[in-house]
């Protein structure tokens, strides 16, 4: 039913709970099993106001990426270690939903798994989870763990 499944990892607990479920629906479709994880650009305000110096890291957007770079191979590792054999891991930068349902589109996904609550921070509280606007963007069908 399912040939290929997209699940966006952020490394919070809800994440890990929907990468597991995603997994035993790629074992159970023998479908190919896609990571993808997202991190925001790092406006020049909140750079303005960060408490990092501006020489340690060099760019705050390279500092998120390489953070999200380490949860993607982490998630992807894992799910290796669960038996997980055709499995890609992917890093974008954008608006969370917005870029998880074109990346789901690009890539002709036929299902989306991901957590209800990640890691994200206050503006998900004021203007809706990921999941959320992820349910209500995309075209195909959203399990929300």
């Amino acid at each position: 039913m399912f040939s290929r499944i997209l699940c966006p990892v952020d490394g919070s607990p809800n994440a890990q709970r929907a990468m597991e479920m995603a997994i035993r629906l790629h074992e159970k479709h023998d479908a190919e099993l896609l990571l993808l994880t997202v991190f925001r650009h790092h406006s020049l305000l909140e750079a303005s106001m960060s408490m990092v110096r501006p020489e340690d890291p060099a760019s705050m957007d390279d500092a998120l990426r390489d953070y999200a770079m380490g949860v993607s191979e982490a998630a992807k590792t894992r799910a290796q270690d669960l038996g997980v054999e055709r499995i890609r891991a992917f890093v974008k930068r954008g608006p969370p939903a917005r870029t998880i349902v074109s990346f789901a589109k690009e890539k002709d996904c036929d299902l989306i798994v991901l957590g209800s609550r990640g890691a994200g921070d206050l503006e998900g509280y004021l203007l809706g989870s990921v999941s959320h606007k992820v349910t209500s963007l995309a075209g195909c069908p959203v399990l929300v763990v």
